[in-house]
């Protein structure tokens, strides 16, 4: 992997405030970048389903009790 000094350094930088090695701060970042992916990919399936099954009108009006909350 390729990385320009001037971002080396910045991780450098941060991770030593978080007290943690370059490596897995590296690991960490790239774990983040991926659940974000992930999370975004399944909000993207979401949306293609409700385009193409759009919800009908009271599809879900039984549920709407269940949806009350109460006052605090």
């Amino acid at each position: 992997m390729t990385l320009d000094e001037d971002l080396v350094e910045r991780v450098d930088r941060a991770a030593r405030q978080l007290g943690t090695s370059r490596s897995a701060f590296a690991r960490r970042a790239l774990q983040d970048a991926l659940r974000r992916l992930h999370l975004r990919q399944l909000e993207e399936k979401h949306r293609r389903g409700y385009a193409a099954k759009p919800v009908r009108q009271g599809e879900f009006d039984v549920w709407e009790a269940e949806q009350a909350w109460p006052e605090p």
